[in-house]
């Protein structure tokens, strides 16, 4: 094969192109090239196709932070086929192969022997017509693709530079749009079901994931909602970077999300980081490994972007009325606020004030003396000086791993149920208590505690701390429960307006 020179790609699926179909009509078309093909697809993203007698494979290598793919061909071979070769396809659409009983295989072998009776990769016949352009530089495509009896229409750009491309992607008015390769786009056209997306929050004390699927009238409806604890803020105090077990854990996870994702049939996945990326100096090592590991982009957002995410969830999930709302959402290394009136945003900004550090800093991961709870609570009012002297809003909503364990805790729940949590009511008193069971048991005694999740024992109470702090400064009684967070805004934000 001659030397393949790295190109990035960027695809999206739809009839409603309008705007792309215009800018690209400007310059003219080239050239007008139709064929019939044949798609293999899997549980993976990998590319796999015959086109013109070939067997012709494509992997992704690279996501980078805009969404662009990097996909690498590493295979155009002619029928018949090695055996060795068809191995190397079945590896790469991420399916046992199954016994090989010939050197080579012609298609009709390929296809009667080894993928019809398997049913792990479906061949799937595709005929394109693609009308060639050149925008800002770059290749683009316009193609009418019909993939077993049904429609639809295709962009795509490409080109060696990836500044390039989003310059293209822009000026074709489709910036807005999820990136889409063609694996994916054919298996969500022949299956005309719902569009599904994936959320990851990489958190300084958890990490969460989120599937969701669209259904036509634009509703979302959640497939998988859960979280994995990995401490990556792990010793972040102290250090100040990112250590490399909490990374490795941290990888790991997101590893598996990707991988559920990818089974689930999943369009695309959005990922952020919150305050213990943005406050590491290893940050963009960090960032940069994950990638590499994980082909996950994470998007390290400030913290006035958490809380916008925050408030959005909220707004959409919880019937909060018209009067004024604040919002919080504390987690491992920060808390965010946003303070608004309805659907209007009047502020929002993030603290360093987070369960991990505290937890620390007095030692709450046990036993407490009273004397230390009153000296870390003092240090928690200081810090969350900037709340200081509101007049109480009409409504106040918590989320996070703190305010949905002590939830659980108070509604006694054995397994815990987002939907039981969500929309619960939280007082004073109820937090007090909880303030109280903690801080007279160490970390193993607390796990025993119906409702809590045993991984965040150690740093419940400084959470708890943290809730309770919040009540007063907002002079608040009672509070609202979001079950729904930073995750769940992201999937709005991010796809909303995604077609299908």
């Amino acid at each position: 094969m001659a030397t393949i020179v790295p190109r990035w790609e960027w695809r999206v699926f739809g009839d409603g192109l309008a705007s792309a179909e215009q800018a690209l009509a400007a310059p003219g078309p080239g050239a007008v090239v139709e064929s019939d093909e044949l798609y293999l697809l899997a549980a993976t993203r990998a590319n796999v196709k015959v086109r013109d007698g070939l067997l012709d494979i494509k992997l992704l290598r690279e996501v980078d932070a805009d969404g662009l793919e990097r996909w690498e061909p590493v295979l155009k071979h002619g029928f018949p086929v090695p055996a060795t070769e068809i191995s190397n396809m079945f590896d790469a659409l991420g399916v046992a192969p199954p016994r090989l009983g010939r050197d080579v295989y012609t298609l009709d072998q390929l296809l009667a022997e080894l993928v019809e009776p398997g049913g792990g990769v479906r061949p799937v016949r595709v005929h394109k017509r693609r009308v060639r352009y050149t925008i800002g530089g770059c290749m683009a495509e316009l193609s009418d693709v019909e993939a077993e009896g049904r429609g639809t229409r295709t962009v795509a750009v490409e080109s060696e530079d990836a500044a390039a491309v989003v310059a293209a992607v822009r000026s074709l008015g489709l910036e807005g749009e999820v990136n889409t390769s063609y694996p994916l786009g054919l298996a969500a056209l022949v299956d005309a079901g719902p569009r599904r997306y994936a959320v990851i929050d990489v958190g300084t004390n958890s990490i969460k994931f989120h599937i969701a699927e669209r259904d036509a009238t634009g509703r979302w409806h959640t497939i998988v909602d859960r979280a994995e604890m990995t401490r990556l803020g792990e010793k972040l105090q102290e250090r100040g970077t990112i250590s490399p077990e909490p990374l490795e854990r941290t990888l790991a996870a997101i590893a598996g999300m990707v991988e559920e994702a990818s089974r689930h049939g999943v369009r695309a996945t959005a990922a952020a980081g919150t305050a213990g990326l943005r406050i590491a100096r290893n940050r963009d090592d960090v960032v940069a490994v994950i990638q590499s590991r994980t082909g996950i982009a994470v998007e390290v957002i400030e913290g006035v972007e958490e809380g916008r995410l925050a408030y959005l969830a909220v707004r959409a999930e919880l019937g909060v009325g018209e009067g004024s709302l604040a919002v919080f959402d504390t987690g491992g290394g920060s808390t965010q606020f946003t303070f608004g009136q309805g659907e209007r945003v009047d502020e929002h900004f993030s603290v360093n004030v987070g369960a991990v550090r505290y937890t620390e800093r007095f030692g709450l991961a046990g036993v407490v003396a009273p004397e230390v709870l009153g000296d870390a609570m003092a240090a928690i009012s200081a810090d969350l000086a900037r709340i200081d002297g509101r007049p109480p809003p009409d409504a106040l909503v918590a989320m996070g791993g703190a305010v949905t364990n002590l939830t659980a805790v108070k509604l006694g729940l054995a397994t815990y149920d987002p939907d039981a949590v969500q929309g619960a009511v939280l007082d004073r008193a109820e937090v007090d208590r909880q303030i109280e069971h903690y801080r007279s048991r160490d970390a193993d005694a607390r796990r025993e505690t119906v409702g809590l999740q045993p991984k965040r024992a150690d740093v419940i109470l400084a959470g708890a701390c943290i809730v309770r702090t919040v009540m007063e400064k907002l002079g608040q009684q009672t509070l609202t429960v979001s079950d729904r967070g930073l995750r769940h805004g992201l999937l709005i934000d991010r796809f909303g307006r995604s077609r299908p």
